[in-house]
């Protein structure tokens, strides 16, 4: 089997196990409070990569430091708008779309970082106005307070991938990812406090989809995606990737009987081409090389 093979099946697992992440989460805070379980499941996750090396932290400068935590603090935003719109939305599927937008917002807020975005940023920017129109005009849809939370988790997702990028080229990635799994997990933890009742007596099943949480859709998949990426160009990582909302939507239509409406479907095919629109070149490579791949 060939590294971009490989890769191309990592990946597609990767996504696979991001799309079951939604379902193991909405699962698990039907008995945990949305805010203390996202504490749990990232302060958890942080502490195995501190157990994989413990003085990591300690190798970092200030400079490092700052960067991370800045990132840290973006993601932790992110999250707690991502597990209130998960806890409030109305369907999954849909949601899945809607932060998917983080996509398209990259080249965008790139513009307050001095970047210039192609112009597939801009060709993508109609269709996903598009898609949000059908979603909201559905007349079994409405644009509500977990609609929104969603919306924020992609705003603030798209920032701190921007700003994770730039931290990446100064830091190794096994402490930056660490420091953002910690400051997250601190972030939500002290959310839950201020608004949430710390109730732990759960029964078995909570805390089972609770650690499949952790162990699959953030330890597992999160090693399985730096894997592929390390035997692929990034232009594959880039299209796959966007596979993530597609798993989402298709696994609450399996596992909670999730049904959305003709209208609905096109909003979200839509917004996924625009995904589809603001990574064309990496589309257009991907497309290329496939069918140039010399034969078995």
């Amino acid at each position: 089997m060939s590294n971009h093979l490989k890769a191309d099946l990592l990946l597609v697992l990767t996504t696979l196990l991001a799309g079951a992440g939604w379902i193991f989460s909405k699962e698990a805070v039907a008995g945990l409070a949305p805010l203390l379980f996202m504490a749990l499941r990232f302060s958890l996750a942080g502490a195995i990569l501190i157990v994989l090396r413990p003085r990591m932290l300690f190798e970092l400068s200030a400079q490092q430091w700052r960067s991370g935590l800045l990132v840290g603090v973006c993601f932790g935003i992110a999250m707690v708008f991502w597990v209130l719109g998960l806890d409030l939305a109305n369907a999954i599927g849909v949601g899945a779309f809607l932060s998917g937008l983080g996509v398209v917002m990259v080249p965008l807020l790139g513009l307050l970082f001095g970047e210039r975005p192609g112009r597939h940023a801009y060709m993508a920017l109609p269709w996903v106005v598009a898609g949000l129109a059908c979603l909201s005009l559905d007349s079994e849809f409405a644009i509500g307070v977990g609609e929104f939370c969603f919306l924020g988790s992609a705003v603030f997702l798209a920032l701190a991938f921007i700003l994770n990028s730039r931290a990446a080229a100064r830091m190794p990635t096994l402490p930056l990812t660490a420091i953002q799994l910690l400051v997250t997990g601190g972030m939500t933890f002290l959310s839950s406090l201020l608004s949430e009742s710390q109730d732990f007596a759960q029964p078995l099943s909570i805390w089972g989809w609770f650690l499949a949480s952790v162990l699959l859709a953030t330890s597992l998949r999160f090693s399985l995606q730096t894997r592929a990426q390390g035997l692929a160009p990034a232009s594959h990582a880039a299209i796959i990737m966007t596979l993530e909302p597609i798993w989402a939507a298709l696994l609450a239509a399996l596992w909670l009987g999730e049904r959305m409406s003709l209208l609905q479907l096109a909003g979200c095919g839509l917004i996924f081409l625009a995904m589809l629109i603001n990574r064309w070149p990496a589309v257009r490579y991907w497309w290329r090389s496939g069918r140039h791949a010399p034969s078995a």
